[in-house]
Formats: structure tokens, C-alpha cells, sequence
């Protein structure tokens, strides 16, 4: 193990080793707890259970509000389930205006107004030591016992689906906190609708559209690491391979144009509003069509494998992006610059 970590996602075997083997009392009643890939806790109340989910917002801070509320709530969605209330605690840096605060708040509460959700509670104090505001939300929705759905529960043969497209929490942060550096490169116009983006960050209809169609065995928000992470998490969790095509992944052409100038890889960048689905082949075909009902764009882009096959993306140019290792996300090198 290194002396010290690095930025971003704990690796899974400092997860294993230093977090996961510490995690207090057994209780039976955990139905689904911590691990490698899974979104939400769920835990039995009976014939109902409890589905639960903590996240940070810590690269952004125009959206911080709104990404805030999403991002959380798109863990519980994952599961198959409605978010219902959100807990937020809002840690400041020194110095921030209550025209800031304001502006957090209004976000929070408008982002929650859109999803049906209320805020229940919380916590917020000025931290010395930051230097940009931090958001931990955690999100709570109910659902009857056995019906919900697990990262870990990807079967091999089973149809890979992704909605919107890569990047798009990605596109939404850079073109925000980069615009004056993107704009001597860039068109304005499409910075403008780069920053758009950030109302697609929520995946909460998308999830809830497919499992009402049935055949979904697991889903997955591509958060950090982006699709590629988030394609990662899934084959890592449910202990199976997969094999996807650059090709077949929609990549908007905002998206391409920030991540062309910043020389990242979309694939591989944060993508809250991207939700990824290993579904029976069967009932792939029926899972778009009720998506794109919606207005949400989706495209089958691969399928699950025995793992021995291993776990890859297939590039445009034919070469391979490996996934056997843990996906560093992207934003994180523009950010530091």
C-alpha cells in the first residue's frame, strides 16, 4: 500500500483492507451494506426497507446546490426506488456571503422541489481550513422488501445500456468553472449549452422508466471515473466481464469540444446523469424504446461476459481501454492545473 493516497475514489483494496473491515455491529437487518460498485444501503423495516446513500459534492461550486441534491438522489433511483427526503450538510469556507449561502440554499430547494423530495435535515457551519464550500447529502426512499435492485446483480449475456451520453456532470462543472479559459478555444454559444447540462444531472427518470419495464438486473450512476468507472463498478461488483464499444457510447458534441481543448477522456470523466444498465437482451429493445418515450436518450453499447474474457472498452481506433484496474477520473488533472 502507498504511503499516501491519491485524489479521488479510495481504490478497492484500500476499501477492503481499511474501511470495509471496519464497520462496527453485524446487524441482520443490513439487507444490502457496504461494498465495492453498490450504491445504497438498504435495510429491513419489515414488509418495507429503508434504501440509504451519503455523497459529497467537492469539484464544483456554481451548481453546487443542485448537484448536491441530484447526485445523492441518483443513488437511491439506482436501486430501482424514489428518492423521498435528503438530509444536507453545508460546510463553508471563510469569508462566504449570505448572498452565497442564499444561492446554495435556493438550489438545494429547487432541485428538491423537482424531484418530489423534502429536506428533512442536516447540519451547516463556516469550517476553517477549505478554501471552496463542501456538500455531503444523504438521500432516504422506501420500497417493499425484495423489490429492489443491486449494482452487483449483472448476469452474463446481459445487454449494456447507457443513457444521455458521457461526461455530462463533467461538461456541466468544466464549462462552468473554466469558461473564461474554454472560451479562447471554444464558441460561446456552445459553452452556454455545455452549462445546460447541469439539468441532465439527474438520473431518477431514467431509472425509474426501466425497472418499470422489468429485465433490469442491475443499474449504476457514472459518477467519478465516469462511464468507464461506472462500467467498471458494475463487472467488478457482479463478478462478471464486459465488453463495450467507444462507438456505440453517445458523446454530445459539447462534450467533445471541452473535453478536445482540456485533452481528457470523456469515458473516463464524472457523468452524474449517466445511468448505466445490465438488463436481460430480451427486454433491452423494449428498455430503450420506453426511455427514448421519455425523451431520454439511450443506446445499448455492449454486454456482460464471463469474466475471463475480462473487462474493456473497445476505442474507436480498435485499441482497448482496460478496465481491470481502478478508472482515475479526469477532472481531477484539470482541476489541480
Amino acid at each position: 500500500m502507498p504511503n499516501s493516497l491519491s485524489v479521488g475514489k479510495l481504490d478497492p483494496n484500500t476499501l477492503r483492507q481499511l474501511v470495509f473491515s471496519r464497520l462496527g455491529k453485524q446487524d441482520p437487518r443490513v439487507l444490502l451494506g457496504p461494498n465495492v460498485g453498490e450504491d445504497a444501503t438498504v435495510i429491513d423495516f419489515g414488509d418495507r426497507a429503508l434504501v440509504v446513500h451519503s455523497d459529497p459534492i467537492t469539484g464544483a461550486v456554481e451548481n453546487i446546490g443542485w448537484l448536491a441534491v441530484n447526485v445523492c438522489t441518483n443513488d437511491i433511483a439506482t436501486r430501482g426506488v424514489r428518492p423521498l427526503w435528503i438530509l444536507t450538510v453545508l460546510l463553508l469556507p471563510e469569508g462566504v456571503s449570505p448572498a452565497q449561502l442564499k444561492s446554495i440554499t435556493t438550489q438545494i430547494d429547487e432541485a428538491a422541489r423537482e424531484l418530489g423530495v423534502a429536506v428533512v435535515g442536516g447540519h451547516s457551519e463556516v469550517t476553517p481550513g477549505i478554501d471552496r464550500p463542501v456538500l455531503i447529502t444523504t438521500a432516504l426512499g422506501e420500497t417493499p422488501r425484495e423489490r429492489f435492485v443491486r449494482t452487483s446483480g449483472a448476469k452474463i449475456g446481459d445487454s449494456i445500456i447507457v443513457t444521455k451520453g458521457a461526461a455530462i456532470e463533467g461538461t456541466a462543472i468544466l464549462s462552468q468553472e473554466l469558461d473564461s479559459i474554454l472560451q479562447r478555444k471554444i464558441d460561446k454559444k456552445t459553452i452556454d449549452r455545455a452549462k445546460q447540462f447541469i439539468k441532465k444531472s439527474s438520473v431518477v427518470k431514467d431509472a425509474l422508466t426501466a425497472v418499470e419495464v422489468g429485465g433490469v438486473h442491475a443499474m449504476h450512476d457514472a459518477t467519478e471515473g465516469g462511464i468507464a468507472g461506472g462500467l467498471q463498478e458494475i463487472a467488478w461488483a457482479s463478478n462478471v466481464g464486459l465488453i463495450a464499444h467507444e462507438k456505440k457510447i453517445p458523446i454530445q458534441k459539447e462534450t467533445e469540444a471541452i473535453c478536445r481543448v482540456l485533452k481528457i477522456d470523456p469515458l473516463r470523466t464524472i457523468s452524474s446523469g449517466t445511468l448505466i444498465i445490465a438488463a436481460q437482451p430480451e427486454k433491452a429493445e423494449e428498455i430503450l424504446v420506453a426511455l427514448r418515450g421519455m425523451r431520454i436518450r439511450a443506446a445499448a453499447v455492449g454486454r456482460m461476459v464471463d469474466k475471463k474474457k475480462g473487462i474493456f472498452i473497445v476505442r474507436k481506433n480498435g485499441t482497448r481501454l482496460d478496465l481491470s484496474k481502478p478508472v482515475k477520473e479526469e477532472l481531477w488533472k484539470v482541476i489541480k492545473k
